[in-house]
């Protein structure tokens, strides 16, 4: 028997909640279909356990360093993981449990438990149930990537999923992957208490960044006692007594650094390899991402895809407006587009990273003419007040234009003052627009201003 739908939505991610309240709103009868925890990346094992994991770490970190501000600590700082563990555990939980209500008390929705798998253009199966529908929405997220290294197979080893499992703090984590995931668990299981070890086979770490923002960064986490090992041109794992053994460089440097814990942080992959997605004629790319156009519609008529599964964004904030890019599309006339959006993300190392738009490479390869402007935190008072001066901000202009191309702002509190940059940019305001706001004092966006009005030439 197969029932039928006006829409299916596949996935409880960022996106598919939402887009089912629309629809069902609309007056749609709508199926969603979840296979395991409601909620996605983001609830279950992304931004709200780790940045809860990560509060716990700072919480460590500021307690060892009360000395700094007048607050002395007769003991050692304790770190009762089973305890950070169970509040990251309680985060998560009463997050999803909250999605799952709100969508099983949905009006016209119905919720269906199960894998879900294309049969047809318009059919999809769960088990025993057959559902069809004209409109399908696909939502299904990503995971993480396991590269087939030398001895992957033959080592224990975490991913950012796993390790979120950990109720003890490691001996010795080695972090496989410079980039945004290693460096967060890099360094708050550091403050927790591990020894820790990035290794990163690039030539610096969070290569898509400026040069300056990855060694500012490496700085930052090198302060902390983190070992840091670039250009790591031999990558491979042995066990080992003690844990694993991972091979690091061939030609300088110690060869091998053996740890308790193995974390791969290497990247992600689209929960896309067991849908079905042939069957309905749907296109991948070589990665295994759902090809899509600047509607987020697929190249066969009534099907979308939203989220991490579509390789057009790899965050909660994208995902999200990708619901709302389909919805004011599909219900309000609307005719919003992916390449409308101005990409901004976060690197959660503390002090964190904020950026939007261009960096200062990406900017120059552009060919058009850049002014750029840089400041330490060590300028801004909140930082001082704070002593939390680690950092700076940089903003990148077009010199003809006015615009605001792109923004860091790797510092205490950048990961909300970049918004005050995002926000200009979004509405088309030229850089003198904001060089004379007058901002708060003491905050961190009050430098902003002044950052501006002493924007340069390139070089110059």
């Amino acid at each position: 028997m197969t029932q039928s739908f006006d829409a299916i939505v596949i996935g409880a991610g960022q996106a598919g909640p939402s887009l089912a309240g629309r629809l069902t709103t609309a007056g749609m009868k709508v199926a969603l279909i979840e296979r395991k925890l409601f909620g996605g990346t983001c609830v279950n094992t992304g931004c709200m356990p780790t940045k809860t994991l990560v509060a716990s770490a700072y919480a460590a970190h500021l307690a060892r360093r009360g000395a700094d501000y007048g607050v002395t600590i007769e003991s050692p700082v304790k770190i009762d993981m089973k305890r950070v563990k169970a509040r990251a555990d309680t985060v998560s939980r009463n997050a999803r449990t909250n999605v799952e209500k709100w969508l099983r008390g949905m009006d016209n929705l119905t919720v269906i438990t199960g894998h879900a798998r294309f049969e047809g253009r318009d059919v999809v199966r769960v088990g025993d149930s057959q559902l069809r529908a004209p409109r399908i929405f696909v939502n299904v997220g990503g995971r993480a990537s396991v590269p087939d290294m030398p001895g992957v197979g033959v080592v224990d080893y975490l991913t950012n999923r796993s390790i979120l499992e950990l109720d003890t703090v490691p001996r010795h984590l080695v972090v496989v992957g410079g980039s945004y995931i290693g460096l967060e668990f890099a360094q708050m299981y550091r403050r927790f208490g591990a020894a820790v070890t990035i290794i990163e086979k690039g030539p610096r770490l969070i290569a898509r960044e400026d040069e300056d923002v990855s060694e500012a960064v490496r700085e930052i986490l090198t302060d902390e006692g983190i070992a840091v090992r670039t250009g790591a041109s031999c990558i491979g794992f042995k066990p080992h007594p003690d844990g694993v053994s991972v091979d690091v460089d061939c030609t300088a440097g110690d060869p091998a650094v053996i740890g308790s814990h193995l974390l791969l942080a290497v990247g992600r992959r689209p929960n896309t390899d067991d849908l079905g997605l042939d069957k309905a004629g749907i296109a991948t790319d070589a990665r295994g991402y759902i090809t899509v156009d600047d509607s987020l519609a697929t190249n066969v008529p009534g099907i979308w895809a939203l989220g991490d599964c579509n390789g057009r964004g790899a965050f909660t904030h994208t995902a999200y407006n990708d619901y709302e890019i389909v919805a004011a599309n599909l219900l309000d006339g609307g005719n919003r587009r992916v390449s409308d959006r101005i990409p901004a993300y976060a690197l959660y190392v503390d002090p964190p990273l904020g950026r939007v738009g261009l960096s200062e490479t990406e900017a120059t390869r552009t060919g058009r003419k850049i002014l750029v402007s840089k400041r330490p935190m060590t300028r801004v008072g909140r930082a001082v007040e704070r002593d939390e001066t680690k950092g700076f901000m940089k903003v990148v202009a077009d010199a003809e234009t006015k615009q605001i191309l792109g923004a860091a702002i790797l510092g205490t509190g950048g990961d909300e003052a970049i918004h005050g940059i995002l926000d200009m940019m979004n509405a088309g305001a030229t850089y003198p627009v904001l060089q004379w706001a007058v901002p708060i004092h003491p905050t961190v966006s009050e430098l902003i201003p002044t950052v501006l009005g002493d924007l340069k030439a390139a070089g110059g």
